[in-house]
């Protein structure tokens, strides 16, 4: 029944939800704006590791192992060089995909081996410097105009070279002062980005290599802006583009070759930089 108050009113009962429905409401959001924010940050410090703390440690790890090199061949060093390594690589390495099908190779015996004379001992030459396994340094990578010191390792895996910090050495292509093809490749964005301003070179810079048996040095000759990443002619021991052949040369010598990714941040193509032996 109906409650009747004073003065015979009838009393409706008033069931009120708004309120009520109101707080849900501001609850979902809160949730919502809290989850949003949440990853936010963690996007936020995902970038931060990648474009800053990969750096730091990779270039940390590769100026370590220049100067390790350096005092293993007994040459002194002014107070912080080797220290920091800059440049840039990519947030992948910029190699050619098929890298197996690269031709040339390091000899790896002293000229004059098997000889019957035991009285002459060969001098070693830049070709005759054994392969070292891979992931192991055996030369220091220096570009003056991009102020960039680097130690290369043998072969370009990401895991024991290129995220180091280190440049790679293509596996199969010619030893540094050699002749054939030195290629190597390294990041240009993210893991030390050692390749991260190659696009700067420019024809008549001075790269030199420096090895165990001395120091080679290459002059900037030819850049090929943008190929793909299976023009694996570039790495050839004479270097000719398959995708753009008017790039490249004709004639065998003494070459040095750079890869890496572009445009930057990504690997959808490659840039690459080739350099002649001084004479």
């Amino acid at each position: 029944m109906r409650d009747r108050g004073r003065g015979g009113r009838e009393r409706v009962p008033v069931v009120v939800q708004a309120r009520s429905g109101r707080r849900g409401l501001a609850r979902v959001l809160w949730i919502a704006a809290e989850t949003v924010v949440t990853c936010g940050v963690l996007i936020l410090l995902l970038v931060v590791h990648q474009l800053w703390w990969t750096n730091q440690q990779a270039r940390a790890e590769a100026g370590a192992e220049v100067r390790a090199l350096e005092r293993e061949w007994g040459i002194s060093l002014p107070e912080g060089v080797g220290e920091r390594v800059t440049g840039g690589g990519a947030g992948s390495a910029g190699t050619p995909a098929a890298e197996s099908s690269a031709a040339g190779g390091i000899p790896s015996a002293l000229p004059g081996a098997g000889s019957p004379s035991p009285r002459r001992t060969p001098s070693p030459t830049p070709s005759a410097v054994p392969p070292p396994p891979s992931g192991q340094t055996f030369a220091v990578l220096r570009i003056p105009r991009i102020g960039l010191t680097v130690p290369v390792a043998r072969g370009i895996s990401k895991s024991k070279v290129l995220d180091k910090g280190y440049v790679g050495h293509y596996p199969g292509t010619a030893a540094p002062g050699a002749p054939g093809n030195v290629a190597l490749a390294g990041h240009r964005n993210t893991h030390g980005e050692p390749f991260r301003y190659v696009n700067r070179l420019r024809k008549g810079d001075e790269i030199t290599l420096r090895t165990r048996e001395g120091t080679y040095t290459y002059r900037v000759d030819r850049i090929l802006p943008v190929t793909s990443p299976r023009d694996t002619g570039v790495i050839q021991p004479v270097p000719r583009s398959i995708v753009k052949p008017s790039y490249g040369y004709s004639e065998a010598g003494s070459y040095l070759t750079l890869t890496t990714c572009t445009p930057e941040f990504t690997s959808r193509y490659r840039l690459i930089v080739w350099a002649t032996l001084r004479r």
